[in-house]
């Protein structure tokens, strides 16, 4: 069975949220951070990397080609595995306190990289079908 176009832009709307909330939940964890060096060397990389993912599946989402699509998800895929990395650096370098908000972050971001990884298959092997 086909999945309607709706469906298809329900999902792609609802994935679309989840990264813009995620990255408003990255850029709510960064105000809460100290006022050192190296927690705000970080914090600017985080804000560079955690806002990136949902501007790329957005423009993903007005592709010029199938090829510009994978292109965009892969792009985020990328910004996604970035953002847990100083995510994580974060976690080890942060008070308990802290770290609570960036557990859940991390697991989040692990989610959503499970499903770039998953849609990224997923575009490669339709693309490979449309070529033959």
């Amino acid at each position: 069975m086909r999945k309607s176009e709706n469906d298809v832009m329900d999902r792609n709307l609802r994935l679309e949220k989840r990264l813009i909330r995620f990255s408003v939940s990255v850029l709510k964890c960064i105000r809460l951070l100290p006022k050192r060096f190296d927690s705000q060397h970080i914090a600017k990389q985080l804000m560079r990397s955690s806002t990136s993912p949902a501007a790329n599946y957005g423009e993903a989402q007005a592709a010029e080609s199938r090829i510009d699509f994978i292109h965009k998800l892969r792009i985020s895929l990328k910004e996604l595995r970035e953002t847990r990395v100083w995510l994580i650096i974060l976690y080890e370098t942060q008070s308990e306190t802290l770290r609570a908000n960036l557990t859940d972050l991390i697991n989040e971001s692990d989610q959503l990289i499970s499903i770039f990884v998953t849609s990224l298959k997923t575009a490669t092997k339709n693309i490979s079908k449309y070529k033959r």
